[in-house]
């Protein structure tokens, strides 16, 4: 259970580092920020697929 929840948040995180870098990158900056977009929609994603439905 710790294990899912550092890879979300590695992956939210890393998403969030995306949209930045993608800002001052020289290149590939649309590519960069829909990594960031793809990063935190998987981490999202991940979170709602784990969990137990009640």
């Amino acid at each position: 259970m710790y294990v899912l929840f550092v890879l979300y948040l590695v992956l939210f995180l890393a998403g969030f580092f995306l949209f930045g870098a993608a800002f001052t990158a020289t290149a590939f900056q649309g590519l960069i920020f829909t990594a960031g977009i793809l990063a935190i929609s998987l981490a999202v994603a991940l979170l709602f697929h784990t969990t137990r439905r009640t």
